[in-house]
C-alpha cells in the first residue's frame, strides 16, 4: 500500500513472507491454540495494518468520509479487536469492506463491520459460489482458534459489488484502486507497481521499498523452489507422501521459520502435486479430502 493520496489492494493473490511457525503434527492448526500478540501499524495519513503473528491480516484505509476494511478476520466476534483498533484512529463509518479472496478464515467477519458495500472480484464471487460451502467447513476444522465464536458467522459472506480488473473507490478525495492482477501469487505484477509498503496475506506489514522487494524475491524463491522439487519427484514416478517428504526436508532449511510453514506446506505440496501430474486447476478442498491429505502425508 502506497502512501500518499492513493492506495491500491491487490485481490486475488497472496504473499506470505513472515516468521512465525507451527511444529505440532495434529491436524493442521488444530493445536495452535495461543493467543497471537496484535500489531496495529501506520502505513501513512490514510493507511494501517492490523497483524498478528502470521495469522490472516487486514488492512484499514480511511478517507476523508468512510473507511474501508480490506479482509475481515473469520468471525464477526474475532473482528471486534479490529473495529477497537480503528477506533482508536477515527470514528467515520466503515462504508466498504473489500474481500481479496474467498477463504472463509478471510471473510466470514464480515457482517461485524455494518458496510454499505461488500467488495470482491466477480472469479472471488464465482468461488463462492462453487465452493464457498465447502471452505467454510474444512477451515473451520483446520483453525480452530481463529474461529472462536463460530456460531456468529451468519453465513455465506456475499459481495454486493463486484468488478473485473480494476475499480477505482474515492472516498472523498482520496483514490483507493481494486486490481485483479491476475491469477495467484502475481509477485511480477505487484513488484512492478512499485510500493513502498505492502501488507502481505499473513505475516508483518512490510514498511520500507527494501522490505517490500526483498518479501515478493523471497515469495517467488518460494514457489519456484516448492514447484521444481514438486515437480521433479512427481516426474520420477514418487508418490505424494515421498514426494511431500522430500520437498519438505528440502525446503525447510530456507523456509522453516516462515509463517505456519508446517501448516502450509502440506497444502501447498499437495496442489503443486496436483497440478504437477493431472488438476492444473485446484480442485475443491472439503473437510473430508482435507483429512485424508493429512493422514496420507502426515500420519
Amino acid at each position: 500500500m502506497p502512501s500518499a493520496a492513493a492506495v491500491s489492494i491487490i485481490v486475488d493473490a497472496a504473499v506470505f513472507p513472515g516468521t512465525f511457525m507451527s511444529t505440532d503434527k495434529k491436524f493442521a492448526s488444530q493445536a495452535d491454540l495461543a493467543d497471537k500478540n496484535v500489531s496495529f501499524d501506520k502505513l501513512s495519513d490514510h493507511a494501517y495494518a492490523f497483524t498478528a503473528e502470521g495469522d490472516p491480516n487486514t488492512g484499514i484505509i480511511v478517507g476523508d468520509d468512510a473507511v474501508l476494511v480490506a479482509d475481515t478476520q473469520a468471525t464477526p466476534v474475532m473482528a471486534q479487536e479490529v473495529i477497537r483498533r480503528i477506533r482508536q484512529v477515527t470514528a467515520k463509518p466503515i462504508r466498504y469492506v473489500v474481500l481479496t479472496h474467498y477463504h472463509a478464515v478471510r471473510v466470514l467477519g464480515a457482517s461485524a463491520y455494518g458496510a454499505e458495500h461488500i467488495i470482491a472480484s466477480e472469479d472471488t464471487r464465482e468461488l463462492i459460489v462453487e465452493r464457498g460451502e465447502a471452505d467454510m467447513k474444512s477451515e473451520i476444522e483446520r483453525f480452530p482458534r481463529l474461529f472462536q465464536a463460530v456460531e456468529s458467522v451468519p453465513g455465506l459472506t456475499w459481495p454486493t459489488l463486484t468488478f473485473r480488473g480494476e475499480m477505482t473507490l474515492w472516498l472523498g478525495t482520496l483514490e483507493v484502486k481494486l486490481m485483479q492482477l491476475g491469477r495467484g501469487h502475481t509477485l511480477d505484477a505487484i513488484a512492478a507497481l512499485e510500493p513502498r509498503k505492502l501488507v502481505p496475506g499473513r505475516g508483518a506489514a512490510l514498511m520500507t521499498p527494501d522490505q517490500v522487494r526483498e518479501g515478493l524475491a523471497q515469495t517467488r524463491a518460494f514457489i519456484s523452489d516448492l514447484y521444481a522439487a514438486v515437480k521433479r519427484d512427481a516426474a520420477a514416478g514418487r508418490d505424494l507422501r515421498s514426494v511431500y517428504q522430500r520437498a519438505y526436508s528440502e525446503l525447510k532449511p530456507r523456509y522453516g521459520n516462515w509463517v505456519i510453514y508446517d501448516h502450509c506446506m502440506p497444502f501447498d505440496v499437495s496442489r503443486a502435486y496436483d497440478q504437477a501430474t493431472r488438476y492444473p486447476d485446484p480442485r475443491i478442498w472439503t473437510a473430508q479430502r482435507d483429512k485424508e491429505m493429512w493422514d496420507q502425508l502426515e500420519g
